[in-house]
């Protein structure tokens, strides 16, 4: 029972530690620059994401472009596009290996490959989480460098997003929950190993010397 409970806890935190990560890849919000000009009318805010960038301004209007070509994506960017995306088919391979493991279908009935494929599919899903964790970290660095740079524009700087931060969540979630699954692969592992039991001599009915008490 509390090993269940292990394995249903580490997946419910990569579960929802996925989801964030596909809001990660899809929100357009990864670093946020804001133009500031004379003319607080005229100020804007423009936000850059994985697949497009959107630009505010004050009256509340929002326009999304995709980028038309690959020049536009910044290198962090483009390499953060790889990362998270490698991030999400590994994580769905992780979901569907657990699943096949035996613990909520009857594929398996050896008790040694469901704790094999539980300790594959949290190796996977940890592997899922850095492959989130470094593109946001770098992105996150690469924004604070420009922000502090003394050479850079007053009027032209960059902040972190919000995807970043959810990012983050979802990197430590998939990080902690692949721990957990691996964890409890080992410890189911261990104990399903046969033990050797000394036998102990019984002596049944039969065995009783037969007497003549006639």
């Amino acid at each position: 029972m509390a090993m269940m409970s292990m394995h249903m806890g580490g997946l419910v935190m990569c579960l929802v530690g996925w989801l964030g990560s596909i809001l990660t890849c899809a929100l357009p919000m990864w670093k946020v620059t804001t133009v500031i000009s004379s003319s607080l009318a005229a100020a804007q805010v423009c936000s850059q994401g994985l697949w497009m960038s959107c630009a505010y301004d004050n009256s509340g209007q929002m326009q999304c472009r995709g980028y038309d070509s690959l020049m536009e994506v910044t290198s962090d960017l483009l390499s953060a596009r790889m990362m998270v995306v490698t991030s999400l088919f590994v994580a769905f391979a992780a979901f569907l290996i657990f699943l096949s493991s035996g613990d909520f279908t009857r594929c398996r009935d050896d008790n040694g490959s469901q704790n094999k494929f539980t300790l594959v599919s949290g190796a996977l899903l940890f592997m899922a989480g850095i492959l989130i964790i470094v593109p946001v970290s770098w992105t996150a660095n690469n924004v604070a460098s420009n922000f502090y740079n003394p050479i850079g524009s007053d009027a032209l700087r960059r902040e972190m997003g919000a995807s970043l931060y959810i990012g983050w969540v979802s990197s430590f979630l998939l990080l902690f929950g692949g721990i957990i699954l691996c964890r409890s692969g080992l410890q189911s592992q261990e104990n399903s190993y046969p033990r050797n039991y000394r036998g102990t001599k019984t002596c049944g009915p039969v065995s009783y010397p037969m007497k003549d008490y006639l």
